[in-house]
């Protein structure tokens, strides 16, 4: 009996070996060869102090505590987050783990989550503090924070900061950074060019303010989403930086105003201030594309109570020139559950090139085209977007009301932004005029108006 027992142990023991590849101690993945290096390119650029991962992922000390808890989000693909379906499209800074990785963080954890041996460590990521880019060549920032109150409605701020440049300039890469991101539901940062007269005169400079949304005979304003001026970034939860690639770059005239539209959401646990910030970087040298953010969206919609898969269609961008399509970036609120991007060239049925089957209001992320696409003059960029009304939405501020778009989070918004690339030689107007070519800047650098 004893050794029937004995064989059956040995049986179970191994079985369970078998279950779990590597399970074994002297084969078992270790934090310093086989670990470490997966956080540091997965997890850590959030994962770190200052940023939005609730945990730090800086050394095996900090890491081990949750090695379970690493193993469960990577099984579930919780983490780290990404959210296009692997049917359409690929993209160059797709999170998603491949499955030797999943694997590798389970038989780790499964195996007591051990440190390994001190010759196979290797050199954490470095940051510049404060930033998830390198070391800004200007910052921009308001010269107070903004007081966001405990609880209640906080209506969109505006804030309009002087640049301070007296030379047209590049940016191949910017980052918006809140102070606290618990109430930041996003920032919209627009140039105003040194022409436009959008609120110009309306509020101080650096000052926080709530343009009137009337005109004085009483009309409602056409200009509170920027006024005809360019979008530079977009800060949302979860998100990255905009880093183009050596050659891309957005214009900034000399002499413009970076304005921030901001939309504060009270965290109901405690009065707080935000003081945002912007960081760019400029290019060295004149870039061959410039870089232009654009949109395809509906903002005339009613979603009916508990509707649990309303559809809207936003209306197609179409392309007066050619240009090159380099990312998506879907928005929705509380109540957004699904987008998809088509393109649809001359004489051709539309393809979808995105598809986000599952939209997280916590994580609205850039999906950046591992092979940029070129566009010809008359293709059109489609959007659809589904939203989900029903009890069943653990986010739904109120399943019985007729829902349509507006600024705040229980309204609703459907809004598929997209970056486009074209010649920097041509002139941000003359591009939405059908069929330019290049043409030279006369005594202006290129790619300025």
């Amino acid at each position: 009996m004893l050794m029937k027992n004995k064989r059956l142990s040995l049986l179970l023991s191994l079985f369970a070996g078998a279950l779990v590849p590597g399970y074994a101690a002297d084969k078992a993945p270790t934090y310093n060869k086989d670990v470490q290096p997966i956080l540091s390119s997965r997890c850590i650029s959030c994962h770190r102090a200052g940023e939005i991962g609730p945990m730090e992922f800086s050394s095996y000390a900090k890491v081990r505590p949750w090695a379970k808890s690493i193993k469960q989000n990577a099984l579930s693909r919780r983490m780290p987050p990404w959210f296009a379906d692997p049917h359409f499209g690929k993209f160059s800074n797709d999170r998603s783990m491949p499955q030797a990785e999943i694997d590798t963080l389970a038989q780790w954890a499964d195996a007591g989550a051990p440190e390994g041996s001190a010759k196979d460590k290797r050199p954490q990521p470095t940051f510049v503090d404060g930033w998830n880019i390198p070391q800004p060549d200007l910052v921009v920032q308001a010269p107070k924070p903004f007081s966001i109150p405990k609880e209640g409605k906080v209506d969109y701020q505006y804030i309009v900061i002087p640049t301070g440049l007296t030379e047209d300039k590049w940016v191949e890469t910017v980052e918006a950074r809140p102070t606290d991101r618990t109430v930041v539901h996003h920032i919209v940062i627009f140039v105003r060019d040194p022409a436009s007269n959008w609120l110009r005169g309306e509020a101080e400079p650096g000052v926080a303010f709530v343009p009137p949304r009337l005109r004085a005979d009483g009309k409602a304003r056409s200009d509170i989403g920027g006024g005809g001026n360019e979008i530079l970034t977009i800060y949302t939860p979860g998100n990255l930086p905009d880093r183009w690639k050596p050659g891309q770059a957005k214009f900034v005239r000399a002499g413009s105003d970076l304005v921030l539209q901001v939309h504060y959401t009270p965290n109901g646990k405690s009065a707080t201030q935000d003081h945002s910030k912007v960081g760019m970087i400029f290019a060295k040298q004149p870039p061959v594309e410039r870089v232009m953010t654009l949109s395809t969206q509906n903002d005339r919609f009613a979603i009916a109570p508990g509707d649990p898969n309303y559809r809207v269609d936003g209306r197609p961008a179409r392309m007066p020139n050619q240009a090159t399509l380099l990312s998506f970036f879907p928005h929705m609120h509380l109540r957004g559950k699904a987008f998809e991007y088509k393109i649809k060239m001359p004489g051709q049925e539309a393809e979808t090139l995105l598809s986000v089957p599952r939209y997280d209001f916590n994580w609205q992320l850039t999906y950046r085209l591992e092979k940029p696409l070129m566009l010809p003059a008359g293709a059109q960029i489609e959007s659809s977007a589904w939203f989900d009304n029903s009890p069943n939405n653990p986010f739904n501020p109120d399943p019985k009301d007729t829902v349509r778009f507006g600024e705040q989070s229980y309204e609703e918004m459907m809004i598929g932004f997209f970056d486009i690339t074209f010649d920097a030689k041509i002139d941000r107007r003359d591009f939405f005029r059908p069929a330019v070519s290049p043409k030279p800047a006369a005594s202006k650098p290129a790619g300025a108006e």
